[in-house]
């Protein structure tokens, strides 16, 4: 609480929808802004018609196809992602699915975290995917050189 009783003022939240049935029917946002700090959901490989693709490289290729869109409309891109978040039903996907993730983030190298779940919300889908950017003043540090053993 700050003052009189009140409490700090917030920031702005920006919400961007990706027109899934799902957001309103679950409470959810695509993605959201706050400040500089841009949180895209769990996306999942489905297409404006409700199709989605049976492979799973091509599953995780139009779920970056869906987090790029929300990224831009949040004012960020994929050079801006921190974080990234990969669930797979079938350990076996991982090879094709690691190598979709290493095309889009090869040189921004967030921190990642992949894991393999019991299944997801459609037995149809093999992936999905999240990610979080923090937008400006980010640059990259060459990564500390270990110390010789001494």
């Amino acid at each position: 609480m700050t003052g009189q009783g009140h409490p700090p003022p917030a920031s702005a939240r920006q919400r961007v929808s990706s027109g899934s049935p799902y957001e309103p029917a679950i409470g959810f946002s695509r993605a959201v802004r706050v400040g500089d700090r841009v949180l895209v959901s769990g996306t999942a490989p489905v297409f404006p018609d409700g199709s989605c693709p049976d492979d799973a490289a091509a599953q995780a290729r139009r779920c970056f196809a869906i987090i790029d869109a929300a990224l831009l409309e949040a004012g960020a891109s994929f050079a801006d992602v921190v974080r990234s978040r990969v669930l797979l039903v079938d350990v076996a996907d991982a090879e094709a699915v690691s190598a979709v993730h290493g095309e889009v983030y090869g040189d921004i190298r967030p921190a990642a975290t992949m894991v393999v779940v019991a299944g997801l919300l459609d037995p149809r889908w093999r992936v999905e995917i999240e990610a979080e950017a923090v937008v400006g003043r980010v640059t990259d540090v060459p990564p500390d050189r270990p110390e010789e053993p001494r």
